[in-house]
C-alpha cells in the first residue's frame, strides 16, 4: 500500500532539532515509522516486515541501527522474531495491546502542540499560493472520509491527509518530519475514535476552503480548531 513517507531519511536535510526535547535517535525513527506503517494499515498484525537491509535504505540509516531497533521492539512485544526458511520479523499479534500500555499522556500532549505549531507555520505561510492541484487531492481525501463508515479506513484518511498537507505545504522533507511526529503520537496516543475524525474532517474541509481563498488567518483558525475539536471529543 502506501509508503508512509518515501525515503524515510531524516527529514531530507531538515533540523531534527526541532521536535520537542531533541531530534529522534535512528532507534525511534525506526519504531515512529514500522508505528506509522501499522496505523496506514501498510502492515497489519502478523505480517512480516521488509529486511533490515531494506528498511535501513529507506530510513537512510545504517543496517546495525535497524536491527536494534528491531530487536528491542522484539522485546517490547510490539514484533516477533521467527526463525527458518519462512521467518522473519512480524508486526505482533497484540500489537495495539502492546500499545495502549505505552501510551503517555503528557508526552502525547506535548507532540500535539508542536504539531499543531507545525501546521499553523505552514498555513500562515503558504496561504494564498498553494496550487490547485495538491488541494484538490487533499478535499478527494476528506470527501472519502465523509463517506466512508470503516473505522480504519477513516484513521488511514485522516493521517494521509496530515501527511500530504505537510508536503503540499512544506515538500517532501516536511512531509518525513510530519510522519515522525504522527508515528510517534500513534505509539503515545489513543487513536481518535470515528467521532473525533469526523469531527476534525469538518475543520479540514473549513482549512482547504481558506487556503483556496488565499484567506491565511481564516485558515490559521481552522487548524487550531481542529486541535479544538480533538480536545473537546477526545479528553486526556
Amino acid at each position: 500500500m502506501v509508503n508512509a513517507a518515501g525515503k524515510f531519511g531524516p527529514y531530507g536535510g531538515g533540523d531534527t532539532r526541532l521536535l520537542p526535547g531533541r531530534g529522534p535517535t535512528g532507534s525511534e525513527l525506526v519504531r515512529s515509522r514500522i508505528a506509522l506503517r501499522v496505523r496506514l494499515g501498510s502492515v497489519s498484525p502478523r505480517d512480516r516486515l521488509p529486511d533490515a537491509g531494506v528498511l535501513a535504505e529507506e530510513l537512510g540509516i545504517s543496517e546495525i541501527t535497524v536491527r536494534r531497533a528491531l530487536e528491542g521492539m522484539c522485546q517490547d512485544g510490539l514484533l516477533d522474531r521467527r526463525r527458518g526458511r519462512a521467518g522473519g520479523t512480524f508486526v505482533a499479534e497484540g500489537w495495539d495491546a502492546v500499545v495502549a500500555l505505552m501510551h503517555d499522556a503528557e508526552e502525547s500532549a506535548s507532540l500535539d502542540a508542536f504539531h499543531l505549531l507545525l501546521e499553523c507555520g505552514l498555513v500562515a505561510h503558504s496561504a494564498g499560493e498553494v496550487p490547485a492541484g495538491p488541494l484538490e487531492e487533499l478535499q478527494a481525501l476528506v470527501d472519502e472520509m465523509d463517506l466512508t463508515d470503516d473505522p480504519a479506513r477513516l484513521l488511514e484518511l485522516e493521517t494521509l491527509f496530515h501527511l500530504d498537507l505537510a508536503e503540499a505545504l512544506g515538500g517532501p522533507g516536511v512531509r518525513e518530519f510530519a510522519a515522525d511526529l504522527l508515528g510517534r503520537l500513534s505509539l503515545l496516543a489513543p487513536a481518535p475514535t470515528p467521532e473525533v475524525i469526523r469531527a476534525r474532517n469538518r475543520c479540514h474541509a473549513e482549512l482547504l476552503a481558506e487556503l483556496g481563498r488565499g484567506a491565511m488567518d481564516p485558515a490559521v483558525q481552522a487548524v487550531k480548531a481542529h486541535q479544538q475539536s480533538h480536545q473537546e471529543t477526545h479528553p486526556r
